[in-house]
């Protein structure tokens, strides 16, 4: 062997060894960043790591959680998809779902949505992990996202200047004595909780004047600077002599806050203290305090880790009394969850708390929500676009007729990554709102349709011929999700392993991915539908029946009426019946709803669902089955009249039963004119060229009859089937609708 030979190997050897001191190196200095909340710093050295291995999964892993922790979500997204790829979550089990969670800050809520589904699926062996429980909360979250993104408030939003918002993070927190306070990071990251505070940079208090509308630059308040400390999350007591705030330490590389107090006067600010163990409880981090008044009595409202939460921080309450004496500390557990619950404000005018969190059905990361107070908190509300987005969306507040909200949404100022920091944006209502014409009216009630409601079989009124119910639909909602555990175990009998977990899992995504969105769809069409109202609309609803193929076609047509007089039950009883005055048409506006009943649809059931009463665990609890059995809400018009429409029979549905392909079914239907006025009888409309019609009488007087009498040539026609015509009154956008089914054989 030459010399020159071993000269180059021994070069190889000494060159690796070398490579790897550096890369221990440069991994260990990354690590130490991180630590330290220096991100960006951190992710320059993983750069020279990567340079040296770019495929360790460790490697890949800690750049996926610094680019997350940086705020950088495309870049997040991309690294936790290389890992995932190469481990399946077998050494880093939150891969995938931490990938879920970029994809949906991304806004890209399908791609979320599989992913979630992914993840329930990987996590499914241990369903009481914060893993599988988070996924579950995610899917049910971004498909509840997907629909609401079709809803936006008509407010200009637009960004605060260069003289309260910098390329660093700005935290707004109130106007008071027309000035905006504020805090403000100078850092190119906050941490990864939210929480306004940083290891190499201090987090202050500012204060910016608000001249002729416009604010002018920003000046720290140097009374409430705490030297090595940070400070923030400012809010007045109610008479505005005491003035709570944030002091953050730094324990290595954890941080403890406690709620400090003020006294303020005539602009001036003495006497900083903290509160006691009873706020300030030891070890636990305590921050972003809140004013309110509950009951008549002033009230603490903070953010904390102490024992006994949910998890992470949540929010708890405490009285005041003559200032500096607080009750017993009690948790919101209507609110909090697993997840952080932060940045409180309390709406005095609307009796309202305004918090955010990562938990509740949001578009990304943290979300904005509110719960009206009156006696108890009411569960979260999602305040909506655009004061919420697929980033960070935090510390809410309004003044005035405007809104506020601090966020790291695409937009902001920043150096270096476009969603590193958080800027204050304002939201201003219209200066005068003009009244939406029908055409928008109906545009805005549309586009949330259809809205579907599922049922469990038979539901409501099992083994009824009754028409109506005196339920109402969320109480069967909530009874038919009661029944999870059954329709698992039901729908995997006989399997085993994989196979059994995949049909359970199958079970709960369908109850997340259409049962519990269709009562959300619902919320939402409801209270635009009560807007519209509220302005005196006239408003017709359409509300389509279907079923599986279990019962017969006359049974089935009762039993969705029954469902449908169930969404009608729950509008009357909504909200101590706000509805009702609109149904009863006895609204002091003049404003009106009638729902419109198809109480059996022009389709053919799904032909692959079972239709044996025997085997139940397909013709009842299979997802192909449970499909079949709702109800949609499909179209909005507008009541050209108040009259009622004239025409009715007392079966709108005649079952043929049994039949031979090529039979002509026939089939007589009495009809009458239920009005207090003479009518006539239009052209029908026939959807179907196999059906044909003939009328003995089209002009009725009150309470007249005539026959109408439909025949049906089956000859391409085959399996069951439903087909139906439409009779119209001249001058009337209505209709009555009259069907024949038959299994043709």
């Amino acid at each position: 062997m030459s010399r020159l030979y071993l000269i180059f190997i021994f070069s190889l050897f000494a060159f690796a060894s070398v490579g790897q001191n550096n890369l221990k190196k440069y991994l260990a200095f990354a690590e130490e960043q991180y630590n330290k909340g220096d991100y960006f710093y951190a992710l320059e050295y993983y750069k020279k790591a990567m340079e040296l291995d770019s495929n360790t999964i460790d490697i890949l892993w800690n750049v996926a959680e610094t680019h997350r922790a940086y705020k950088d979500y495309r870049k997040a997204e991309f690294y936790y998809a290389k890992v995932y790829d190469r481990e399946e979550a077998a050494i880093y089990p939150a891969s995938l779902l931490n990938w879920g969670l970029m994809q949906k800050q991304n806004g890209k809520y399908e791609e979320a949505i599989k992913t979630f589904k992914k993840a329930k699926k990987k996590y499914y062996k241990k369903k009481k992990s914060y893993l599988y429980q988070k996924a579950k909360r995610e899917l049910a979250s971004t498909v509840w996202a997907k629909s609401a993104l079709i809803d936006t408030v008509d407010v200009t939003f637009s960004q605060l200047p260069k003289t309260v918002n910098t390329k660093n993070s700005e935290f707004g927190h109130f106007i008071y004595d027309n000035k905006l306070v504020f805090s403000s990071l100078r850092a190119d990251s906050v941490s990864a909780s939210e929480e306004v505070y940083g290891k190499n940079y201090r987090t202050s208090i500012y204060a910016s004047e608000m001249e002729n509308l416009e604010f002018q630059t920003s000046e720290q308040i140097k009374e409430l600077f705490l030297e090595n400390l940070n400070t923030g999350n400012g809010v007045f007591s109610l008479d505005g002599s005491r003035f709570y705030f944030s002091k953050c330490s730094e324990e290595g590389y954890n941080y403890t806050c406690k709620i400090m107090v003020a006294n303020y006067s005539n602009g001036s600010w003495t006497y900083i203290d903290s509160l006691g163990e009873i706020i300030n409880e030891l070890g636990a981090n305590t921050t972003m305090p809140s004013i309110a008044k509950i009951k008549g009595k002033e009230t603490l409202i903070f953010a904390s880790n102490r024992e006994g939460g949910k998890g992470g921080l949540d929010l708890y309450y405490s009285t005041i009394t003559n200032g500096n004496q607080y009750g017993k500390v009690r948790a919101i557990k209507t609110l909090n969850s697993p997840d952080n619950e932060i940045t409180p404000w309390w709406d005095a005018a609307n009796n309202r708390l305004y918090f955010s969190s990562s938990w509740h059905n949001g578009f990304g990361g943290y979300d904005v929500f509110y719960s009206d107070y009156d006696d108890r908190f009411s569960p979260a509300v999602n305040a909506g676009l655009p004061t919420n987005s697929p980033a960070n969306d935090l510390y809410h507040f309004i003044h005035g007729d405007t809104s506020y909200v601090t966020s790291n949404r695409l937009g902001v100022f920043y150096s270096k990554n476009p969603t590193c920091c958080s800027d204050i944006f304002a939201m201003i209502p219209p200066k005068k709102e003009e009244p939406p014409t029908k055409e928008e009216t109906l545009a805005d009630l549309n586009k949330r349709l259809p809205v579907t409601l599922y049922f469990h079989n038979d539901v409501p009124n099992p083994r009824s011929w009754d028409t109506t119910t005196v339920l109402n639909y969320i109480t069967t909602y909530n009874e038919y999700t009661e029944m999870i555990d059954r329709y698992q175990k039901e729908y995997s009998h006989g399997l085993s392993g994989e196979k059994a977990d995949d049909a359970k899992l199958d079970i709960e995504s369908f109850f997340i991915e259409y049962v519990d969105k269709g009562v959300a769809d619902l919320q939402l069409f409801r209270d635009l539908l009560l807007k519209e109202l509220d302005r005196g609309a006239k408003i017709n609803i359409t509300v389509k029946g279907f079923a599986s193929p279990l019962a017969k076609t006359d049974y089935n047509v009762n039993l969705t009426k029954r469902r449908i007089a169930s969404l009608v039950n729950y509008m009357r009883r909504y909200d101590e019946g706000v509805f009702a005055k609109y149904l009863d048409n006895n609204a002091p506006n003049g404003g009106k709803v009638i729902f419109s009943q198809v109480p059996f649809g022009e389709y053919t059931a799904d032909q692959t669902t079972s239709d044996n009463p025997n085997d139940v665990q397909n013709s009842v609890y299979s997802r192909s089955a449970a499909k079949e059995r709702k109800i949609e809400i499909q179209s909005v018009s507008y009541l050209e009249n108040d009259k009622e429409f004239a025409l009715t029979t007392l079966k709108p549905v005649f079952d043929y039963g049994p039949s031979k392909r090529g039979d002509v079914l026939e089939h007589t239907f009495v009809v009458r004119n239920k009005s207090n006025e003479a009518i006539t009888l239009g052209d029908a409309r026939i959807p179907c060229e196999c059906t044909t019609i003939s009328i003995d009488n089209r002009e009725l007087q009150p309470g007249e009859e005539t026959k109408v009498t439909l025949k049906i040539d089956t000859k391409n026609l085959t399996g069951f089937m439903v087909k139906s015509i439409y009779l119209k009154v001249e001058n009337s956008e209505e209709e009555l609708r009259l069907y024949i089914s038959s299994e043709i054989e």
